[in-house]
């Protein structure tokens, strides 16, 4: 279960993007949908169980990184209530997104689940296509995709895209770095819908990351994710099918937004 929630939790920032040209110090990728000080709250629970909380906050302040203003994004996961005394997870991911080209320039994990410990620093060279991860007294630098993304960075340049233009049914691939290994990404656009969410209901795209044969998730189409159909395109709610049970993770509170969710 602690291995599921840490996927839950990875795969939340992850969804469509469509790849642009070669990285460019001047290049401006219009961003109407998330700013500094936006801060979203997640309840993850089995069942009737609260099992996890998640947050996904950009500081409010400009961070430089490579010479470069970025978005400082923190996601923090923990468990709460009945799996915090079975399986403890503390959990810190920290991407820093160019604030024009919406691409990472580092990005940092801080795993503490039980006792295992873990700290990693992933420096981003676009220039080079290349990967520098440090973890204690060492480095090592791996050669990836012409605009790689972590799992936060992807997310968040979802948000700039015009969904008007993505065909229902179309299966993009994205490639990803994470843990020293570059990942193909497929996520399906389903389609546009209406749900209820504690704030009332609103109308949202649907999206289905395609998830390869393991022993946990329920089939390929396990996953299913709702973000809304605003220009904001925050995660709503997240639903896993599991080999037995299921899971789910709903919004329990946000601020910040640049543009008010239209709830009715």
């Amino acid at each position: 279960m602690k291995k599921l929630f840490i996927l839950l939790l990875a795969l939340l920032p992850i969804a469509v993007f469509i790849s642009f040209k070669q990285f460019e110090q001047n290049r401006i990728v219009p961003n109407k949908s998330f700013g500094f000080g936006e801060k979203v709250e997640y309840r993850v629970h089995y069942g009737f169980i609260n099992a996890a909380e998640a947050r996904v906050e950009v500081d409010k302040k400009v961070t430089m990184v490579n010479n470069r203003p970025c978005f400082k994004i923190n996601v923090t996961g923990r468990t709460v209530g009945p799996f915090d005394l079975i399986s403890r997870v503390r959990d810190t991911w920290r991407s820093y997104v160019d604030t024009s080209a919406i691409l990472p320039h580092a990005f940092y994990q801080s795993v503490q689940e039980n006792k295992y410990r873990k700290e990693e620093t992933t420096v981003f060279n676009h220039d080079k296509d290349q990967a520098v991860s440090s973890k204690k007294d060492e480095s090592k630098v791996y050669n990836v995709p012409n605009n790689i993304h972590d799992i936060i960075s992807g997310y968040f340049f979802l948000r700039t895209i015009n969904f008007d233009k993505i065909t229902e049914g179309e299966v993009i691939e994205v490639p990803t770095f994470f843990d020293g290994q570059v990942y193909k990404l497929r996520v399906r656009y389903v389609g546009r819908d209406v749900i209820k969410t504690k704030f009332g209901k609103t109308k949202v795209l649907r999206l289905n990351p395609l998830i390869p044969d393991n022993k946990l998730f329920k089939g390929e189409g396990a996953m299913r994710l709702w973000i809304s159909d605003d220009s904001n395109k925050i995660p709503l709610k997240v639903e896993v099918e599991l080999v037995i049970g299921s899971l789910e993770m709903d919004i329990k509170s946000f601020k910040g937004l640049r543009k008010d969710i239209a709830w009715f």
